[in-house]
């Protein structure tokens, strides 16, 4: 008799929670580094819960008072996978962040041991072998870890999101605003040419802002090869 295949549920890492000792200064912390404020609800003096998320990631942070978190400092070596770990490096640097110089585990791969980490880059440049380190105001540690390339098969592929009509209609709305500016300041082009690039980088979380940079970005690489 042959057994039916079951598919596999959809599990989704969503929500990391850290133990912090002092909210606003966390939070603060954490939109200094850019992260998306999604929530600071609190009842009473007793019970608050603040959430923000690192650009682009799906999964989220959440600390406050009066949930049920770890003790302030306990998590350590959360990873920030980043294109490249010097760009990421000097961001955070640039925003006030104390943040180590870039190294290499030389035994492999998140090696413990006080020896375990050596100064510079991978010397392979291998992906995911490369990273820098920085702790948040409670001592809770973070790793960014250059992923340039992700190995075969660990990439889930993505499945589109429908998009419910109204929606639709003001994201495009949104665009033609936008378009707009742009159109009364260069020269002729295609619309088309304008508005997928900001619809594409909405979509992937961007803000209208950089949204109309990416957009503006692409038209000038498309301009130059016409």
């Amino acid at each position: 008799m042959r057994t039916a295949r079951v598919e596999a549920i959809d599990m989704k890492l969503e929500v990391v929670v850290l133990g912090v000792a002092d909210v606003d200064r966390a939070k603060a912390f954490y939109e200094k580094l850019g992260w998306r404020l999604d929530a600071d609800f609190a009842t009473g003096d007793d019970w608050r819960v603040v959430q923000l998320t690192p650009h682009n990631s799906e999964a989220s942070i959440i600390f406050g008072k009066g949930i049920a978190s770890p003790k302030p400092g306990l998590a350590d070596s959360l990873i920030l996978a980043v294109d490249d770990v010097d760009a990421a490096r000097d961001d955070l640097i640039a925003r006030g962040v104390n943040v180590s110089e870039v190294f290499h585990y030389a035994g492999g791969v998140f090696r413990a041991g006080g020896d375990a980490r050596v100064g510079g880059r991978d010397p392979q440049g291998r992906t995911y072998h490369s990273f820098a380190s920085f702790e948040d105001p409670d001592s809770n540690g973070w790793l960014l870890q250059e992923v340039p390339t992700r190995l075969p098969g660990r990439e889930w592929k993505r499945r589109a999101r429908a998009v419910d009509v109204a929606t639709l209609a003001e994201l495009l709305r949104e665009t033609a605003e936008h378009h707009g500016r742009y159109e009364k300041t260069h020269a002729e082009h295609h619309w088309w040419d304008w508005y997928s690039p900001y619809l594409s980088a909405r979509q992937d979380g961007s803000s209208p802002e950089e949204a109309a940079v990416a957009a503006d970005r692409h038209m000038e690489e498309v301009l130059q090869v016409r």
